[in-house]
C-alpha cells in the first residue's frame, strides 16, 4: 500500500498540512527530538540523533509504520510515528506511538491532529490496538492520549533513568478494530 492509500495528504487550519516524513525532513525532525532528548524526560534517549541517523529512522518508518510531519509555512513544528510494539510475530497487529512538537508549538491542537491522524492510519493499516509509553509527570501527553480515546491500564515502576531519577512509566491503550 503507498503512502497515499494510508494518508490523505491535505490543508488545515493555520495553512498546516499533515503528509508523510520525507527524507529531506530528517534534520528538522532530528532537531525537534534532540531539544527533547537534552531537556526533558519525555524520551528517554541520552544521545542526540544526527541527520544521518534520522534519515535511517524515516527510512523505517514508511508503509504501515507509518511517520507523519505537520507542516506550516515549510517548517516541520511536531512529528509522529507508528512503531512495531514487541518483535515476536503474535503482536503483529499491535503498534505505539511517539509524538514530538517543536517546544515553541505546544498548546495549539496539532499533537491531537497529528495522533488523530496517526490513529487512522494505523487503523486503515489493519491494527487492532496501539500502545503509549509515557513518563509519568509528562501531564501534556497523558491528557492529549486521554483525548483521542486512551486509557491509562498500568504504570512500570522506575523502569527509566535519566538526570540521574528514576522514572515510572505509564502504559496508555486505545483499541483501533
Amino acid at each position: 500500500m503507498k503512502d497515499e492509500d494510508l494518508l490523505a495528504v491535505g490543508k488545515y487550519s493555520c495553512e498546516m498540512e499533515i503528509r508523510p516524513a520525507r527524507v529531506e525532513d530528517a534534520a528538522q525532525i532530528a532537531s525537534i527530538y534532540n531539544y527533547e532528548v537534552l531537556n526533558s524526560t519525555v524520551t528517554l534517549e541520552i544521545d542526540p540523533r544526527t541527520t544521518h541517523q534520522q534519515e535511517r529512522w524515516i527510512a523505517r518508518h514508511s508503509g504501515v509504520h507509518q511517520a507523519l510531519v505537520a507542516v506550516e509555512d515549510d517548517v516541520i513544528i511536531g512529528y509522529a510515528s507508528l512503531s512495531s510494539y514487541k518483535l515476536r510475530a503474535g503482536y503483529n497487529t499491535t503498534v505505539e506511538d511517539s509524538i514530538y512538537l517543536h517546544h515553541g508549538h505546544r498548546r495549539m491542537g496539532t499533537g491531537k491532529l497529528l495522533l488523530s491522524r496517526l490513529l487512522d492510519v494505523a487503523a486503515v493499516s489493519g491494527f487492532h490496538t496501539c500502545m503509549a509509553r509515557i513518563v509519568v509527570g509528562n501531564i501534556a501527553s497523558i491528557e492529549l492520549h486521554k483525548s483521542v480515546g486512551f486509557q491509562a491500564i498500568g504504570i512500570e515502576k522506575e523502569v527509566g533513568r535519566k538526570f540521574s531519577k528514576w522514572l515510572d512509566v505509564m502504559v496508555m491503550q486505545k483499541m483501533l478494530n
